[in-house]
């Protein structure tokens, strides 16, 4: 089924998450920071699922997206998430280890160390009131540099943190319906994603066929990318994004919810280690 979880419910689902005699009621989702303190010290705990989204809020992603791509992205999971399971959905970071995209005005990065250490203070402070199964509802691919020694590190503190990092629904849909000879950003499949998401944040007429296979990050300069060894892009695009369909999308966003859902639920499962 296709729908889209708006704000305005989502803050009604949160008001409405109490149990008998104004006790929380953990069978729904909560939006954190609609909660007061009170609230939140009721809610969570050790059965508590927490979700972080993590999308850039400033990060190129070619001539027909926007640069907050990935924080439109990460709000469409976590909505579906929301409506699907009960968690405790925390504030989204936007800002994170994106260093393949740099020489693009708008687009930003923060240092590995930076990234890494950000994910394990967040998760640290909030495992102080109780939980101790997180999920970084991720939508980048640099990121994984940053969250997995963030996951090891949580791991020897006796926290479970899992992130998305594709999944076989996404991958074998992907491979089902790739045309493109290549490309991971901005491209056929991120391009369709929002085409069945957002699609007022598409412009498909400035979309192009940008790839070049190379090492990342991607660069302007054509010469420059050839004496690095790096990926020459003039767009910002990794791929072809003119191959880009609303259906296409949609069959994709659909595994991955049910992908994202999985890993969750698996979560939700796994033993907290002592």
């Amino acid at each position: 089924m296709e729908y889209l979880v708006t704000a305005l419910a989502l803050a009604a689902a949160t008001a409405g998450a109490q149990g008998p005699q104004g006790a929380p009621d953990r069978t729904r989702s909560a939006l954190i920071a609609d909660l007061t303190w009170v609230e939140a010290e009721q809610y969570l705990d050790t059965s508590t699922v927490v979700v972080i989204p993590l999308g850039a809020e400033a990060k190129e992603h070619g001539p027909q997206l926007r640069l907050r791509n990935d924080q439109l992205l990460a709000k469409y999971y976590a909505d579906r998430v929301f409506a699907a399971t009960p968690v405790a959905m925390y504030p989204m970071i936007t800002y994170h280890f994106y260093p393949a995209f740099v020489e693009y005005p708008g687009s930003t990065t923060l240092r590995l160390e930076t990234a890494r250490d950000m994910v394990i203070d967040i998760v640290r402070s909030i495992a102080r009131h109780g939980p101790r199964r997180f999920y970084i509802l991720n939508t980048g691919v640099s990121t994984v540099r940053a969250l997995q020694p963030a996951q090891d590190s949580l791991a020897a503190s006796g926290i479970v943190m899992r992130f998305t990092n594709g999944g076989p629904r996404t991958r074998a849909a992907e491979d089902r319906l790739r045309q493109q000879p290549g490309g991971t950003h901005a491209d056929e499949f991120e391009t369709s994603m929002m085409l069945y998401m957002y699609p007022e944040y598409v412009d498909m007429s400035k979309a192009a066929r940008d790839y070049h296979p190379g090492q990342s990050p991607l660069m302007r300069d054509s010469a420059a990318a050839a004496r690095a060894g790096r990926t020459w892009s003039r767009t910002g695009i990794y791929g072809d994004a003119t191959l880009a369909t609303r259906e296409k999308g949609r069959i994709v966003v659909e595994a991955h919810v049910l992908d994202i859902l999985d890993e969750i639920g698996a979560l939700r499962r796994t033993p907290i280690p002592r």
